[in-house]
């Protein structure tokens, strides 16, 4: 019998890694979901350790610490996700509005809902464990004011902007920082808070 093709060798090892991918996928996956779960029990009381998250996850710590060096590292991980979810939440929003100065306004109720219910107090919470993390590096993934600055550009640009990137970002960052102030205040943005910052925003277009 003739040796194994180097083709058949590739497609057997492209299967096995592809199965360890999907394993260690599913890994982090329970990783993540263990420890938002105790973060929002906690809330701003207490900090899970890594033995809650594994043992909540039903991992070990060799499989926590294959995935992430750190509970920091976790914790910074758990950020980007949310951060991920709340753009593309905002971009759907955004598509069903068929003006710019409405998918502005959309993108300002969308990223203010955050202070609002449950999800203020999952935000809340995971900021706080996320207070003794270090800040991303300048090749890491971006940080959720600037996710939701992208957003911007293409109705900013459309409103006429010279800069769309910049005056996104200027607003980003104004929007961003009054739901912080709201998510700490613990309190709810008003429809008429939405209506002052979304004219805020459209202001910036047209300084």
């Amino acid at each position: 019998m003739s040796p194994v093709g180097s083709d058949v060798a590739s497609r057997i090892a492209q299967r096995s890694l592809a199965k360890r991918r999907a394993d260690y996928a599913g890994e982090v996956r329970r990783l993540l979901d263990a420890a938002l779960e105790l973060m929002r029990a906690g809330g701003t009381a207490s900090r899970p350790r890594v033995a809650d998250i594994v043992a909540a996850a039903g991992l070990s710590n060799e499989a926590f610490y294959r995935h992430f060096p750190s509970k920091d590292a976790l914790v910074a991980a758990i950020l980007e996700d949310g951060s991920e979810r709340l753009r593309d939440y905002v971009a759907h929003q955004m598509g069903k509005e068929p003006t710019p100065e409405g998918k502005v306004r959309s993108w300002v109720a969308g990223v203010l809902s955050q202070a609002a219910g449950d999800v203020a107090a999952t935000t809340r919470a995971v900021l706080w464990n996320a207070g003794g993390v270090t800040g991303p590096a300048p090749s890491g993934p971006p940080s959720v004011t600037g996710l939701l600055a992208v957003l911007l550009r293409e109705p900013f640009a459309a409103l006429g902007s010279p800069d769309p990137a910049f005056d996104a970002a200027l607003a980003a960052h104004a929007t961003v920082g009054t739901l912080a102030d709201h998510l700490w205040g613990r309190s709810v943005p008003a429809p008429s808070d939405v209506d002052r910052i979304t004219a805020c925003c459209l202001r910036i277009v047209k300084a």
